[in-house]
């Protein structure tokens, strides 16, 4: 088998499953109980949350558990208008945003919010000049990917904080980090709301969390008393806390050597597609490597992908969250060419893909496009 849909999720690390496992079986408590059980539980919850908050340089208070940036982006969201509502309910994003995102912007717009879109440049990140023009007084959030899910491109996140600092200081700025924390170094200083999570750096399904600085309050989306934080109910989940620690532990060890690592993959791959009749780069320097998005003009992206999976090759068309639309809009935003939207692949690369992955995948991949190509 060849993996490399890596953006759509990671496989569970055996080390993080060994925590989850340690954690279930030995803390068998409830961390809000009174007695000694729940009293270690919470001990250990404490523990984990205090090396999350070290490794993403942040507060332990700062850190809400949900279970995913989908969650996470929601309660980022609603949980800002709703509470602040009298501030403004004016929002700016882009249109390089998971679905994540335009949906409660969606829920909010048939409440009465008016939402902008900023203009971007032709390499796909936001253009300053027009964030600057949008920002107005009764703006109350402005909300940007630092990493694009299905191109990879990268959002100058610290300049876009600064900007809306200084347009209006009492507008929030969001980022959906889902796609850059673990892959890059990322600043959250000039951020006051940030979503992550775990299974995008080989941690367990259904946890994530929101970084919210301290003074912010939030409206939650779920209520019912304490749990570890009022902003959401339900009893604390303590083995996927535990292993979600130990896993952004190792995905941030010796960062910038996997960077470079899959940087040479992703030049390998990008050099040996280009060469390739109606294969089309959409990717630009801009995305950071660990996602490679191609076009084959003329062949639908969905024939293309089970043709590989023939071969135990797995790759993606759109992300995983909105693979039901027929056209990628990102792609369509970033190369103006309806062709290339129509007929996009996301190919996504770790540290723990091989080279010799890439030269099988590239024999299966021609050999696919020469099949379909005769059809």
């Amino acid at each position: 088998m060849i993996y490399l849909d890596y953006s759509a999720t990671t496989p569970t690390s055996k080390e993080v499953l060994d925590s989850f496992n340690k954690a279930s079986l030995d803390y068998i408590g409830n961390p809000n109980s009174l007695h000694t059980l729940g009293v270690k539980a919470n001990e250990l919850i404490n523990k984990a949350t205090e090396q999350i908050a070290k490794l993403l340089n942040v507060k332990p208070s700062e850190i809400i558990y949900t279970s995913g940036a989908s969650e996470s982006n929601n309660m980022a969201i609603k949980g800002i208008c709703e509470k602040y509502s009298n501030r403004g309910k004016h929002i700016i994003t882009t249109h390089y945003e998971h679905s994540s995102i335009y949906g409660p912007l969606g829920y909010l717009q048939d409440k009465g919010y008016e939402v902008d879109f900023v203009t971007e440049n032709s390499d796909g990140t936001v253009n300053l000049e027009n964030l600057k023009s949008l920002i107005r007084d009764d703006t109350i959030l402005v909300s940007v990917c630092a990493i694009n899910s299905e191109i990879g491109i990268r959002q100058p996140i610290n300049e876009i904080g600064k900007i809306i600092k200084e347009k209006n200081n009492k507008c929030f700025y969001h980022v959906d980090a889902t796609q850059a924390i673990s892959k890059i170094n990322v600043d959250l200083s000039n951020i006051d709301l940030v979503s992550f999570s775990a299974h995008k750096f080989f941690g367990i399904k259904g946890i994530g969390g929101l970084i919210k600085k301290e003074k912010i309050m939030l409206e939650p989306l779920i209520h019912g008393g304490k749990s570890t934080t009022i902003f959401r109910s339900g009893t604390p989940q303590l083995p996927l806390i535990v292993s979600t620690s130990k896993a952004l532990r190792i995905a941030l060890e010796n960062l910038d050597e996997k960077y470079n690592y899959v940087k040479e993959l992703n030049d390998y791959l990008k050099e040996n597609l280009s060469k390739l009749e109606n294969v089309y780069i959409n990717s630009n320097d801009i995305c950071i490597p660990h996602m490679l998005n191609i076009s084959v003009v003329g062949i639908k992206p969905e024939t293309f992908l089970h043709a590989l999976e023939k071969y135990e090759v797995y790759i993606s068309t759109q992300t995983a969250c909105s693979s039901e639309k027929a056209i990628s809009q990102s792609v369509l935003s970033l190369t103006q060419d309806e062709e290339r939207a129509k007929s996009s692949l996301r190919i996504s690369l770790s540290y723990k893909t091989t080279k010799e992955e890439l030269e099988e995948f590239l024999k299966i991949f021609k050999l696919c496009l020469k099949e379909l190509t005769l059809k």
